[in-house]
């Protein structure tokens, strides 16, 4: 893996029962008259052996729908439960929550069949490690631009900083002799000021509240996945964050807060107190390496993955990038984004992986991430819960 890189900001059945006949003794039966009619004791024989034989066949005839109802519930049972595997039929639950809701909306009845396919794999139980990767297109609606969209990234806006190359404001060399175009950057995108969690980040925290999250893996250096509620130890923040700060001389630690202060109010970069050099926020620039957590973790969690959620990303940037071709052969690969990007492609990669339920493809839902993240919480029965998590995390 290259370890320099830039900080792109970069989911009972029942059967009716045969009814008895009434028996009728033909002895008893009354003529038009009323009176009851005497059998000679030949004829007595006869009716009884006529009517024990009646009562045999109706007592095999009986025995016999008896079975029949019992193999009629065991076959409609077990019809309810292949019909189960259609998402609109779920009635299980995972973590208490309804799978899908009784009365299914014209959305969720419409819904293409990559999002039903991604919420039963979720309402399974079976993926109880989801790994996530993601990148700048998790944060757009938060109002954080990508970086290399073109006329809206932020590699395309930067011309008011004078920069000799729009990747300069994250270059190590440039920060030393020039600190200035990052320093307004930087205090115009700090996080926790202005920008909120998405849905999408929020859904990242709702996984690990259900128990369901492995690890979340970002390129994005905006800390919102921290701020909706994904703990820190299950967040890899692979291109840094603005918690900490050290000089990039002497790589002496500097307070995070008080680095913020500098760099929002003052609009200066902070001086290191023990070689005067340049101090700047824990992200990775280029010239840097990633953190060594990234490094640590990554082979152990690509290993232990049952599902991979990419979102967001252009899978351009190394070596992030490569972590899609690390998971397991056997570990479903799910993409949400506006383009299909890395190794996901519409047939899969036939000549290296294999998925789930004997079909060799990824699955690629083409949208909006936030957009997409709530149609699938909407099948999941989710949604309340998503937004709740979603307005706690709001700033303001």
């Amino acid at each position: 893996m290259s370890s320099s890189t830039p900080p792109p900001q970069a989911a009972a059945a029942g059967a009716n029962g045969s009814k008895k006949e009434e028996d009728t003794d033909p002895a008893s039966a009354a003529p038009d008259g009323g009176q009851a009619s005497i059998s000679t004791k030949d004829e007595e024989d006869k009716s009884t052996t006529k009517n024990n034989k009646t009562s045999t066949n109706e007592d095999e005839n009986t025995k016999s729908n008896t079975t029949s109802t019992e193999e009629e519930v065991k076959n409609t049972t077990s019809i309810k439960k292949e019909d189960a595997t259609s998402i609109e039929d779920i009635t299980a639950t995972l973590g208490g929550v309804s799978i899908a809701p009784k009365k299914p909306s014209s959305e969720q009845l419409t819904a293409p069949s990559s999002i039903k396919n991604i919420a039963k794999m979720l309402a399974s139980k079976k993926h109880q490690k989801v790994l996530v990767l993601t990148g700048a297109g998790v944060s757009c609606n938060a109002g954080i631009p990508d970086f290399r969209t073109p006329g809206t990234g932020l590699y395309d806006n930067l011309q008011k900083y004078n920069l000799p190359f729009p990747e300069a404001v994250f270059d190590l060399g440039f920060y030393a002799r020039n600190p200035d175009p990052f320093v307004q950057l930087a205090s115009e995108l700090w996080p926790g000021l202005k920008h909120s969690p998405t849905i999408t980040h929020s859904f990242i925290a709702l996984l690990e509240k259900k128990g369901m999250l492995l690890r979340a893996y970002t390129q994005n250096i905006d800390m919102l996945d921290v701020l909706a509620g994904v703990s820190e130890e299950r967040m890899i923040e692979c291109h840094g964050h603005f918690r900490t700060a050290s000089c990039i001389s002497c790589s002496r630690e500097f307070d995070g807060e008080e680095c913020k202060r500098i760099i929002v109010e003052e609009k200066r970069a902070p001086s290191c107190k023990n070689c005067k050099g340049h101090v700047k926020p824990d992200i990775v620039f280029f010239g840097e390496g990633l953190p060594d957590r990234f490094h640590r973790l990554v082979k152990k969690d690509v290993r232990e993955a049952d599902l991979l959620i990419v979102m967001g990303t252009s899978l351009m940037v190394a070596p992030v990038c490569q972590i899609p071709d690390m998971v397991r052969r056997d570990c479903p690969r799910i993409l949400f984004n506006r383009e299909l990007v890395g190794s996901f492609c519409k047939g899969g990669m036939k000549s290296r992986r294999k998925s789930y339920e004997n079909s060799e493809r990824d699955i690629f839902h083409e949208g909006d991430c936030d957009d997409s993240i709530r149609l699938l919480c909407s099948l999941l029965g989710w949604e309340e819960e998503l937004d709740e998590m979603n307005s706690s995390s709001r700033l303001g």
